[in-house]
């Protein structure tokens, strides 16, 4: 509580000095607008006004100027004054002193004033008081964390009865990094969060979106989650086939070689989901019926399907082989964007199974939103698998996880 309650009045704190920044910043913006508006009516109403008034003075200063000279020319010397009479005569016939620049009417004149409407305060004063709410509970919380190889499935429930909520907003990051990232957004209440480094913390959160809001709620009790299980990834070396930096997905290259990929080590172990995604980017013919998507209980070379003895798969074109042999229950066929899953339980039959008895593993596969369900019949404890696939031509491109 007290963790929650530091980090929420820092929070708060922080925003607000963000929205005083802010404002100030606002209102110093409309108050120079507002001025350089002054300013530039108060240039352009002058300016004909000021020449007005120069036109004026020059003509006040004109007439006084003449009136001067002809004071002159009266009181002068008689032998002068005929000269200066004649002179005076004719620069006032070509001065108009009885004429005066148009004037603007006083309605025509601008009076400037501010106008400023005091409801903007009330306003503000409302919306402030409405801002920002403390919430005690989140309406979403973390529920599980599932440990997957290499990766962790998440799940979160949603706490508030009355709560709709639009969408989940799922964040993560190491126990040594100082911000969460999105991992996922969108309306399911479980993830599978991969690329997950074994036996390290990482910390979650969630939070959701009301119908019909944009904003975020608050985000859920931050909770700590880890997997012990080291990443599934394909053996390196096989000329067929491509991998990715992390080895968890496999490409059919254009090389004529062709073979079986296995897994690097048998890290599939029964109780488990594995699960196969596949992407198919173009396809060099159709596919052929020995490409083959499975678990086996050892590595075999020398085989360029996994349609053989130790082993189950599905075909892409959705049969279903146990050690070899197809089974009468079928799949849909695998396409671009298929996702096919293997899961596993054990069944001993017989009190000395784990001596070399036999040993039986009942099986789900599932692709498409169908699934075949069966027992694998084995001769000896098994417990652990590798995985793998077979292509025969190039295109095809497998996730594993």
């Amino acid at each position: 509580i007290r963790e929650s309650a530091t980090l929420t009045r820092d929070v708060l704190e922080q925003h607000f000095n963000d929205l005083k920044g802010t404002l100030k910043k606002l209102l110093d913006e409309r108050l120079m607008s507002l001025l350089q508006e002054v300013d530039a009516i108060e240039q352009e109403s002058i300016k004909p006004l000021d020449e007005c008034q120069k036109l004026i003075e020059h003509g006040v200063s004109t007439a006084d100027d003449l009136l001067r000279e002809g004071e002159s020319a009266v009181h002068g010397d008689v032998g002068q004054q005929n000269e200066k009479l004649c002179s005076f005569t004719k620069k006032a016939l070509h001065i108009q002193l009885d004429s005066l620049p148009e004037v603007p009417s006083l309605v025509d004149v601008p009076c400037l004033s501010a106008q400023l409407d005091d409801c903007l305060l009330t306003i503000l004063k409302n919306q402030i008081f409405r801002h920002g709410t403390v919430a005690s509970c989140p309406p979403v919380q973390l529920e599980e964390f599932v440990e997957k190889p290499g990766g962790i499935l998440v799940r979160w429930c949603k706490v508030d009865d009355d709560f709709i909520p639009q969408d989940y907003r799922l964040q993560y990051r190491k126990s040594t990094a100082s911000h969460f990232e999105d991992v996922y957004v969108g309306l399911e209440t479980e993830f599978i969060v991969l690329h997950i480094d074994p036996n390290v913390d990482y910390q979650f959160r969630v939070c959701a979106r009301g119908d019909g809001r944009q904003e975020w709620s608050p985000w859920s009790v931050p909770q700590i989650g880890r997997t012990t299980l080291v990443p599934h990834e394909w053996t390196t070396g096989l000329e067929g086939y491509s991998l990715s930096s992390r080895r968890n997905i496999a490409l059919r290259n254009d090389s004529q070689s062709c073979g079986v990929l296995y897994s690097k080590a048998p890290t599939y172990f029964c109780g488990q989901t594995l699960t196969f995604r596949q992407v198919l980017i173009e396809t060099v013919g159709q596919p052929d019926r020995r490409d083959s998507l499975g678990v086996c209980v050892e590595q075999q070379n020398g085989y360029d399907s996994l349609q053989r003895d130790k082993a189950v798969c599905i075909s892409t074109n959705g049969a279903v082989f146990v050690n070899g042999k197809e089974m009468t229950n079928q799949l849909p066929a695998v396409t671009s964007g298929s996702t096919v899953t293997f899961d596993m339980e054990v069944v001993q039959l017989g009190p000395s199974s784990n001596e070399g008895g036999n040993f039986k593993l009942r099986v789900t596969i599932s692709s498409n939103n169908r699934e075949v369900v069966f027992d694998w019949v084995l001769d000896q404890c098994c417990v652990s698998l590798y995985f793998g696939c077979s292509f025969s031509y190039p295109g095809w491109k497998v996730l594993v996880f």
